[in-house]
């Protein structure tokens, strides 16, 4: 078995169009069963839809096909799409090929499974079941006109039938994808790119508490399969030892509208004045205040463990505050481009990068604005009528839901 150890982005893949990663059978299952922890019905009677997945090679589909009655599923729909990489390598269908079932480049297709049985008699039900049943019963595999493209006549109308959908879609679709889960009111289960915390098509329903993170996966990076033509040059990679290629991703979190119960976990914090005192954050400990905004009227919180307790004003915190976001403890009020929340604009500004090439730009006004004494060493910094500025990178708004004693800021 061959290793690297080299991470890389999801952008940067996505820059690269590299959109077809598989998600790992074991991260699946530790998602789902997070739910089911919460309410053990969540799947019961539902008919779940994974509508960018290959049939029986996705994890995606092995995995609710092999829990098909401990969940209680009403029906499984999952979808391929023509010229899939892996459909095929593991059960090959007569459709992929004309009759042949040896084509390379596999037509799209649908299978849908009402029932799960313990056909080849070992007393239990799993994955090996499930592929004699489909096997068996060509009439639960359909083609699909359009590709098998989510966005194609036939997708939308499985679309329309579902209950869950539960998938990993193109990470550069990741817009339009939700966009349309929103349009048919589903409930779903995805997995995306950290920063599409701030898109346009995905912020909106962060806010109003129709999305928000899924339970499992918070940092750190996930391995993912891929194409065997996926070049491993660019990643952390390894591939086992049945030359199948995986690459290791950073920045995957699931979202959701399926409710958890870790989202209503409450996050325990020091007040402002502890956190100036004892926190384990250096940028924190032993600064007379927290940093204001100037362009914001709140307070920079670097850290989410360094939310002090005791504030009731507007504070800035990182994107990934969302993986701790308790809705019944915390309002999200905006992020970095609310533009009415802005109080002050920048007309005129000379960004001096680490190098210390100099350009006229106007990017302070796109984010929080922190000023400063003095230039900073070894960091992108603003020249704005001869005074500093620093800009600090993608922030939301918050503010506490319960009143609470204030140190300052309204």
């Amino acid at each position: 078995m061959k290793i690297k150890s080299l991470n890389q982005g999801l952008g940067a893949a996505k820059a690269a169009k590299q959109d077809e990663f598989y998600t790992q059978y074991v991260d699946i299952q530790k998602e789902v069963e997070a739910y089911l922890e919460f309410d053990p019905d969540t799947f019961r009677g539902k008919v779940v839809y994974c509508n960018c997945d290959d049939p029986f090679e996705s994890n995606f589909f092995k995995y609710f096909a092999a829990n098909f009655n401990k969940l209680g599923l009403k029906k499984l729909v999952t979808t391929s799409y023509d010229g899939s990489p892996i459909a095929g390598a593991q059960l090959t269908f007569g459709e992929y090929g004309g009759g042949t079932g040896k084509s390379q480049k596999p037509k799209a297709i649908a299978i849908e499974i009402e029932e799960v049985t313990d056909l080849n008699g070992d007393g239990a039900i799993g994955i090996e079941d499930v592929k004699l049943f489909l096997e068996q019963n060509p009439h639960t595999r359909s083609c699909l006109t359009g590709g098998g493209d989510f966005r194609s006549v036939d997708c939308v109308e499985l679309l329309k039938q579902a209950d869950i959908v539960v998938t990993n879609p193109p990470f550069s679709l990741f817009r339009e994808y939700v966009a349309q889960l929103v349009e048919y009111d589903k409930r779903f289960l995805i997995i995306g790119n950290v920063q599409a915390i701030t898109y346009k098509e995905v912020f909106p329903l962060i806010k109003a508490d129709k999305l928000w993170m899924g339970a499992t996966i918070h940092s750190g990076d996930r391995e993912f399969r891929v194409p065997d033509h996926y070049p491993l040059n660019a990643a952390g990679w390894r591939v086992d030892e049945n030359g199948v290629k995986y690459i290791r991703v950073k920045g995957v979190r699931w979202y959701t509208n399926l409710d958890h119960g870790r989202r209503h976990q409450e996050l325990p914090l020091m007040t402002m004045e502890d956190n100036l005192k004892f926190s384990k954050h250096k940028e924190i400990k032993g600064k007379e205040a927290y940093d204001r905004y100037d362009n914001y009227d709140a307070i920079e919180v670097s850290f989410t463990d360094a939310i002090p307790s005791d504030f009731d004003g507007m504070m800035g915190v990182p994107i990934t505050f969302l993986d701790k976001y308790n809705p019944d403890q915390f309002e999200i009020l905006g992020y970095e481009k609310s533009y009415h929340l802005q109080t002050r604009k920048y007309d005129k500004q000379v960004q001096v990068d680490k190098s210390g090439k100099k350009s006229d730009v106007t990017k302070l006004n796109d984010g929080v604005a922190i000023k400063v004494d003095r230039p900073p060493i070894d960091q992108t910094y603003y020249v704005v009528d001869g005074e500093y500025y620093i800009q600090q990178y993608k922030r939301i708004f918050i503010r506490h839901r319960h009143t609470q004693p204030a140190t300052g800021g309204k």
